[in-house]
């Protein structure tokens, strides 16, 4: 099947050149082609032009699409979420108002351990009913790939639910998913003074029992304080790297304690939050592919301080932006607004902002060479915005301003 999109008002490529990401200046170019047209056959991109060269030969029952009113980009890829969970966290954010923090509300017992009680006693189909509503959600904001964590189970039981339910969603949905194994996530109550054996029953049962199921391609730890140190996050990564897992790393949070610098010795794939991220880290990361995943909804839901991400892409180093949609930090998957967060908050340009929420956010999730940009070879995700420039859509926020979707070629229809 054929779908050609022509007459496009503005096409916003981010055409990576065949490389995984852009870092430094690289960022701003994304590649804007103006009355563009774009040729799409069984879902892959294969022209890409200005509409007046168009020169290829449509078959019989090709679909068009008159672009003249869009603007378009490639779907958004968000590589950090936990949005399979149970439960809503709603009295915490009232909490926060009345000047509560994060980590008063977790040592009350709140945070985590919260919605991981939620999570243990819903069923898998009733995660799976809750998480495909929101999918639902997120691709009708533009979002087409995305990545999905455990870590709300923190028992064997649980976590095999979660994995395999984001695995049956990713079957299921027509959004592409992504799974993580964040089994160290926090350590289950159950395990408060008996911290070496659950690190045990990660490695060593619950690990190779992903791994060999395929519940998931990642591997993650919260390396923070009161979480796990930097020892036992290298432990649990290079355990997680003998099953073949790929390594991610919550790191720089709250407090810098050397996570970051681990991720760059590891080359984990990416490392996220950086909000205390040192000079030395920064340093480190410039001298390797790790890509830094920043996310500025946390920072503004939590009123914490925001990630330098100014000196991050000035240093040099990949930068990517995601939402980690997630009942306590960030109850929102909007990566529109992201970018909003990220121009005004962090000094990100509307061109890098783009890149840092498509290109670089699929280079985090090892799969930029199929999503992420607009470009001949990759899968036709592509959405169209009914704004007069690309610009608008990080500058008119908190509206939805996605008309149409496209995904795998096909256009959506959404009730």
């Amino acid at each position: 099947m054929q779908l050609l999109i022509s007459n496009i008002r503005q096409l916003v490529t981010v055409r990576s050149g065949g490389k995984p990401f852009k870092a430094g200046r690289e960022m701003r170019d994304i590649g804007v082609l103006e009355n563009a047209s774009v040729l799409i056959e069984n879902g892959v991109i294969t022209w890409i032009g200005n509409a007046s060269d168009f020169m290829n030969t449509l078959q019989p029952d090709a679909d068009t699409l008159d672009g003249s009113s869009y603007v378009a980009l490639p779907g958004f890829v968000d590589a950090h979420t936990h949005a399979l969970f149970g439960g809503s966290r709603e009295n915490e954010f009232a909490l926060r108002s009345e000047g509560k923090t994060y980590q008063d509300i977790a040592a009350q017992g709140g945070g985590i351990l919260s919605t991981v009680n939620a999570t243990r006693a819903a069923t898998k189909r009733e995660l799976k009913k809750a998480t495909s509503k929101r999918l639902d959600a997120m691709m009708k904001h533009g979002t087409t790939t995305v990545e999905i964590k455990s870590g709300y189970g923190l028992s064997e039981e649980s976590e095999i639910k979660m994995l395999e339910a984001i695995t049956e969603l990713a079957d299921e949905h027509l959004i592409s998913i992504r799974s993580t194994f964040l089994g160290a996530h926090a350590l289950p109550p159950e395990f408060k003074d008996r911290r070496a054996e659950y690190i045990d029953l990660l490695c060593n049962r619950m690990m190779p029992y992903v791994a060999k199921r395929r519940l998931a391609q990642f591997c993650d730890v919260f390396c923070e304080v009161g979480y796990f140190s930097v020892e036992e996050s290298r432990k649990i990564l290079e355990q997680a790297r003998t099953h073949g897992l790929a390594l991610k790393l919550h790191a720089d949070e709250f407090n810098s304690i050397g996570g970051t610098t681990l991720a760059a010795q590891l080359q984990v794939a990416s490392v996220d939050h950086l909000e205390h991220i040192s000079e030395d880290s920064i340093a480190g990361l410039r001298r390797g592919k790790t890509v830094a995943v920043l996310l500025p909804g946390v920072s503004f839901f939590l009123r914490n301080p925001y990630a330098p991400a100014r000196k991050l892409i000035d240093a040099g180093v990949p930068v990517a932006i995601a939402s980690d949609f997630n009942p306590g930090s960030c109850m929102s998957f909007s990566m529109p607004l992201m970018m909003t967060i990220a121009c005004t908050q962090m000094s990100v340009t509307p061109e890098e902002a783009i890149t840092a929420s498509t290109l670089n956010g699929a280079a985090a999730m090892g799969v930029s060479d199929q999503v992420g940009s607009i470009e001949v070879g990759k899968r036709a995700d592509i959405v169209l915005y009914d704004i007069p420039h690309y610009r608008y859509l990080a500058y008119h926020f908190g509206t939805n301003l996605a008309a149409k979707i496209i995904k795998n070629g096909t256009i959506l229809e959404f009730p």
